[in-house]
Parts: C-alpha cells; structure tokens; sequence
C-alpha cells in the first residue's frame, strides 16, 4: 500500500497549482450537476457477499475459538489469551464451527504438529472464519507463504492479544512480533497477573522464563523464544500466591529450560525454588519442568534438598536425547553422557524413588547403529518410567536439516525398536499392595476414573468422586499398568484441602484484579507499555493507533501533522469559498 505523503511537501505551490480548479469553477460546475434518483432494490433482506465495513463491527462480542499445540508454556501462553479475550467480552467457545475467529496456537517443535496447525489454517480460511495465529512457528517464520495475510501474535506479544483479535475481525491484518525489552534488556514476556482462563482450574502454569541458553542444531524453538530471559523471583512467587487464593492446588513451573532460570538476572533455580516452597499450602505440590543436564550439575545437592521436601513432587524431566557422546557433539548439546548419569544417579541416591523422564530422539543425521545400540543400553540400564520417543524430523532452517539424513527406513525402525523396549517392562508392578498419599487434580481421557499423583508424580487412577476432586486422600494400590496405578481411597483416612478458597469454575477468569476490572469498566486498558513494562493507561479503542510498531517509530505523528498542515493551507487559500458558494 502507498504511502499517504510519497514526496516532501516544499512549498504552498506544491499543494495548490494554476491547473487546479477554483471556487468560482467549483460553483460554475454545480449549476450543471443534476441528481441522479437511485434504483431501489426490491428484494428485500438481500445480503450482499462482501463484509460489513469495519466501522460497521463491534468488537468484543464475538465468539472465539482457541486451540494450542506443543508444550506446557505454550499452553500457559493460550490461557493467558483466553483469559484477556473473556475479560473484554469475547466468548471462548469450545465449538469450532460457531466460532467467529479461530486462534491457533503454533508449535515449531517437530514437522507433524506444523502440518496440523497449517491444515487448521486452511480449514479456517475454507470456513470463512476470522483467522489469528500465535506461537513459535509464525514467530520463528512470519513470511512462511501460508501465513501471508494473516495476523499474528509474537511469543511476547501475547498481551496484545485483545487489540491484535478487535482488527482482524475488522478485516485489518496486525503482525506483532517484538521483543519486550526493558533499559535495552530483553525480559521474560508478558506481565504474570494478567487475567487467564486455566484449562484446568486446579493447575497454575507458570512460565519462569523464556529462551535458553544453548545452540542445538536440531532445535526450532530457538528461533522463536530466542535466548535466556529469566522473570523476577518476587513476580514468580506473588503469581504463585495468586493462584493458591483462586483455588489451585498444583504448580507447574515451565520454560524451554528450567535449570538455567537465573542466569541472565544474577540468581538461580534453587533460590527461586526455596522462595516458592515457602508458599505452598499443605496439601498443595509443585512440579518443577524440563531441564537440560549441564545447568543442573552444580546445583546438584541443593536440587536433592528441595526435591525431598514434601510439597515438592520428587520428579525431573531431564532430556538426554542420545547415549552417544558424538552424536550429542553433532547436536551441539554441551554434555556428555557421563554427566547425564552424574545427575542421574546422584538424585537417585539422594532422593529415594524420584522419577526420572527423559527424551530421546532416534535417527538424528550421522548416528550409526553402534551409536544407537548405545541408547538403547541406557535405556535398559535405568529402566525409565516416562520416556519420551521421538523420531528425528528436519526442522527448516536448523544446522541439522542440512546434515546427511539417515534413510527414513532406518529412523522409522529405531524408533520402533526403542518403543519395544520401552513397553518391555512394567515400572509399577512392585508398587500394588502400597499405600501412597496422591493429590487429585483431573479426570481421565476416557472419563472412567479421576487422575491423581503420587510424590513421585506416578499416574493414580481413582474412583470418580467429586467430592476427592482437589484434595489429598490416602489410597492402596490394587492394579499397575504401564502408564499408571489404581488405587482405592481409605475410608479412615485424613482428607486434606490445599484450596485457601472455592477454585474457580471451568471457563472462569482468573486474575481479574481491582486495578483491572477499574480499567474495564473505564474504557481503558491497564497494560504494560512494550518498551518498559510500565503501566500505561489508554483507551481500548486507542490500543492499535498507540502500539502498532510503524506508530511507535513516529509514522503517525509524520503523518498527522502532514495532514493538518495541509488542511490550514487549503483553507487559508480557499478562504472565500464558503461566502462564494
């Protein structure tokens, strides 16, 4: 689209010629302009095909459907948009077809979760549905062919989500990809305490950081959450307070790296993990979230204290991905596999019964079948009761896409070969007879039991009870199965209540604070400013004419004041124009 102003304006001739025409012209031609009488339709309530113009559109009272791909941050990223659309008015549907905007939430992480997200896309797009994507994928590659024209919302822009949904649905397309930066630093993302709808209203995700610090070569993800950028341990713990206030009774911490929280604000896992167990109720728990080997190492003997307290689930995601030293070298994974069974077997030994998860990819470029043989020995050593088996896929634009490949044939039978294995033993069988305390939190996939966990964060199933939903009971065990237990609740046992209050209703908003339903019911919205996280207070319906990021560099300002010099200009030299006519 041209600009408004394509060359600089010198002079008054410039606006006004001799060529142009003048009042007296102007009111010579309006004595030969007849009117035209307009055809009248007879067809009554006839809709025309085009949209309504954009003026024409209220915004905030559509429906809106929300889908989300990929990891536990993500998912705290799409509740978070959920829960600021509801705010304003939007409703969350979970109906796709009564939507009236559909927003796809990306993961970048393997090629199968991208043709998912691009075939929602096309399906959208065949409905005739409004159309917001989100996430790493249109982060890391915003001019991908099938995203042209559509809106996007960057990874950090995730608190823009209300102004980036109010122009697409007025036909307009918003791309907001920036970085939140405060002082020229980059931050961890959006405010904490914004208002989210929780998919689960007892589980609170929190994002403590974003980014990493490594340089893998099969990884994507990079490109989109970029480096290490850690949040403040007082805005960490005080969202961990909200959400016990609002009913939660189980904290996921979550980031692409949970082991380097810190790193770029000058503190570290363990102090942030002391500050939060300081928080928790009796009868709540904390799950700690993914983290690479090398950042744990030397925090090793404080990572054992804290996984031993009782409000800690004894449990780490700790990705190994090879046992093979060169093909980890290749990935460019900063450890070897020695230090993987350094921390391995040292929390083993200080923390009785932790469960270890890990990750594996089978079929990376250059791994041989010596190199395989070598994972597949580590796995039969530890026995790992939650792995995670991935087959290798090229991501575009990854160091690794463009190493030899192994042949599809040979990737897809390593990776069945692995499965084997790992459904080869059952990790739970020695545990029925127990009696264990698990905390109930969801129901399950087929809606037969209630899912509950024990300190070890193992899968209890258990009877379908509303009345265990969010507490800690005492069960025994009678069953195992590969994935999971069942237990039977005792009858005599001590029930325990994490909520400090009743949880919030599913689809029900959280953290509507005073200092936002004020700006709500103001017109206004209460929001961090991009460049310093500052609260700004603007008018809703001013939000895209403040932020849009052309605006921010001055182009608005250019242009206003262009148009208003023009206007007086035109208006001194038409000054007798009005008593003419």
């Amino acid at each position: 689209m041209p600009a408004a102003c394509d060359s600089v304006l010198e002079d008054i001739e410039d606006i006004v010629s001799a060529e142009d025409v003048k009042p007296h012209d102007r009111q010579f031609v309006r004595r030969n302009v007849f009117p035209k009488v307009r055809k009248r339709n007879s067809q009554k309530n006839v809709q025309t095909e085009d949209d309504p113009p954009s003026d024409s559109i209220i915004p905030g009272v559509q429906k809106i459907w929300i889908r989300t791909w990929g990891c536990s941050h993500n998912n705290s990223d799409g509740e978070y948009m959920a829960g600021q659309l509801a705010a304003y008015g939007y409703k969350i549907t979970d109906n796709s077809a009564e939507a009236d905007l559909w927003l796809l939430n990306s993961c970048t992480v393997k090629n199968p979760a991208e043709d998912h997200f691009r075939n929602s896309i096309k399906k959208a797009q065949e409905g005739k549905k409004k159309v917001v994507v989100a996430g790493c994928v249109p982060q890391a590659q915003p001019r991908q062919d099938y995203l042209k024209g559509l809106s996007i919302i960057g990874v950090q822009q995730i608190d823009r989500v209300v102004e980036v949904v109010e122009e697409t649905i007025k036909g307009h397309s918003v791309r907001l990809l920036g970085q939140k930066k405060d002082n020229g630093k980059r931050l961890g993302g959006a405010r904490l305490d914004l208002p989210k709808i929780r998919k689960n209203p007892l589980i609170e995700i929190i994002s403590i950081n974003t980014g990493c610090l490594n340089a893998c070569t099969y990884c994507k993800t990079k490109h989109a959450r970029g480096d290490l950028a850690s949040y403040p341990i007082e805005e960490l713990v005080d969202r961990a307070k909200q959400s016990f206030q609002e009913g939660v009774c189980e904290i996921w911490l979550t980031s692409e790296d949970t082991g380097a929280y810190g790193r770029d604000i000058g503190t570290d896992l363990p102090t942030l993990l002391w500050k939060l167990v300081e928080v928790i109720p009796e009868g709540a728990m904390l799950r700690l979230g993914m983290t690479n080997p090398p950042y744990i190492l030397e925090h090793l003997e404080e990572m054992a204290k804290i996984l031993n307290h009782p409000r800690v689930y004894a449990f780490l995601h700790i990705p190994v991905q090879s046992a093979s030293d060169s093909v980890l070298m290749d990935m460019k994974r900063e450890y070897c596999v020695t230090d993987f069974k350094q921390v391995v077997d040292f929390l083993k030994e200080k923390v009785p019964g932790i469960t270890i998860a890990t990750d594996i990819i089978c079929g990376f470029p250059g791994e041989t079948d010596e190199d395989f043989q070598e994972t597949m020995k580590l796995v039969e050593q530890y026995r790992f009761p939650s792995l995670f088996i991935n087959q290798f896929y090229p991501r575009p634009g990854t160091p690794a896409a463009k190493m030899p490949q192994v042949p599809a044939a040979v990737k897809k039978q390593r990776t069945k070969d692995l499965s084997q294995l790992f459904h080869s033993y059952n990790p739970y069988d020695h545990k029925v007879g127990e009696r264990q305390r698990v905390l109930v939190t969801e129901e399950s996939f087929d809606s037969n039991y209630y899912v509950a966990h024990n300190p070890f964060y193992e899968q209890v199933l258990v009877p379908k009870d509303p009345l265990l939903m969010g507490k800690m009971v005492e069960v025994n065990i009678y069953e195992a199965g590969k994935h999971f237990m069942k237990g039977q609740p005792v009858s005599d046992a001590r029930v325990h209540t994490a909520s400090i209050t009743r949880p919030l209703a599913k689809g029900e908003v959280s953290g509507l604070t005073e200092e936002f339903r004020c700006a709500l019911q103001n017109g206004t919205n209460w929001k961090a400013h991009p460049s310093t996280e500052t609260p700004v207070k603007t008018p809703l319906s001013s939000w895209m004419a403040l932020q849009l990021p052309w605006q921010q560099g001055g182009g608005l300002k250019i242009l206003s004041a262009s148009l208003a010099l023009l206007a007086v200009l035109v208006m001194f030299y038409y000054g007798g124009m009005k008593t003419e006519l």
